[in-house]
């Protein structure tokens, strides 16, 4: 009865006080109807103390609409014995069975190595991957070139049929660098296909047989600059990456999946070097592999502002000996233009003898 002579205060003046929004009026303070299946809404009948806000649980309905608009991944999974399998996976579905959080497959970042939940996050651009101790998930591969590289090389260098240094070590390790050598190689391949293209174009500009500057040749240089501006903003983002893994000790102890789900992992590997600082020889070796390229580029760089400024003299030259014509004209035309004045002014003022005539 308290809560019934309660209600007239807390709805609006035009609203039936019978009624609160829709509940029918034989509902009891204590026996609300549900709202949209299974939820339940708290009781009508508010506290008396102020400030309290009435909320609303998640549906089972509402949960349905989320699961049913989620993202579809494609994913790829390698086991230790480089056997391929392939499936789709809603993202709800994928980081609940991984143990992951929902921001953690946005992959929102260009390049970035993160771990959690004995799990490691790998972006580099359009390569998405998250690697366990025991398989390693490529999500989404929708690139022409990564198809070979996935069926062919990557499954043979997980099972130790490749060229890693990384095979007597935990699974994590493999899969750590077989994708930071794919990185490599393609940061590696878009240097050398710039590269021979930039020197033949800068040999074509500085050429001296030729007295003129093509234009298409000098746009075909801008092309293959903006090219290779990406190409060290990429090397650039990489370096930066591994660089900051390899600052942060706890990140490269996290990175260590095996030593830590499997305690005998813990012991020394057989060089006698802890897993940890295994974790940063490799890194660091890739590092300095990301240095090299970056070097590289900035050689094809200091090239092309050295042509640059060749071509800016050549064209300074040929200013100057036109200026120098024009200027020549100039002094032609005005020497010419004063005797054409001088004859003008005094020629009919001149007497001569032929004006004269006897008679």
């Amino acid at each position: 009865m308290e809560c019934l002579r309660s209600l007239p205060r807390l709805l609006p003046r035009r609203a039936p006080r019978a009624l609160a929004w829709g509940l029918p009026a034989a509902a009891s303070c204590g026996g609300a109807a549900p709202l949209l299946g299974r939820s339940r809404v708290q009781p009508l009948c508010w506290p008396r103390r102020r400030g309290e806000v009435l909320r609303f649980t998640t549906t089972d309905a509402s949960q349905a609409t989320l699961a049913s608009v989620a993202q579809v991944f494609t994913v790829t999974k390698f086991d230790q014995m480089g056997n391929v399998t392939s499936f789709e996976r809603k993202k709800t579905e994928l980081y609940q069975e991984l143990g992951l959080q929902a921001r953690d497959l946005r992959f929102q970042h260009v390049m970035s190595i993160t771990t959690r939940n004995n799990r490691i996050i790998m972006r580099m651009e359009y390569l998405k991957a998250v690697i366990t101790p025991e398989c390693l998930l490529i999500l989404d591969y929708r690139n022409l070139n990564l198809e070979r590289w996935l069926f062919r090389e990557l499954p043979s260098q997980l099972a130790g049929e490749g060229q890693l240094v990384t095979y007597p070590l935990p699974f994590e390790f493999r899969a750590i660098e077989a994708l930071l050598q794919y990185w490599i190689n393609t940061l590696q391949g878009k240097l050398s296909v710039l590269q021979p293209l930039i020197l033949e174009t800068l040999e074509a500009l500085v050429d001296p047989r030729h007295s003129s500057v093509d234009r298409s040749k000098l746009h075909i240089l801008l092309q293959n600059g903006k090219s290779l501006s990406e190409l060290e903003t990429d090397i650039k983002i990489f370096k930066e990456s591994v660089l900051e893994i390899l600052d942060d000790e706890e990140l490269l102890e996290e990175l260590c999946l095996t030593k830590w789900s499997d305690p005998q992992v813990f012991e020394k590997s057989s060089t006698g070097i802890d897993h940890a600082e295994e974790m940063e020889l490799l890194l660091e070796n890739y590092h300095r592999l990301a240095e090299d390229l970056s070097n590289a580029a900035r050689e094809l760089r200091v090239l092309i502002d050295d042509s640059q400024s060749i071509i800016f003299i050549n064209l300074d030259s040929h200013r100057n000996v036109m200026m120098r014509l024009n200027l020549q004209l100039t002094m032609g035309t005005f020497s010419v233009s004063l005797f054409g004045l001088m004859g003008v002014a005094f020629g009919m003022n001149l007497e001569s003898s032929l004006e004269e005539v006897r008679r």
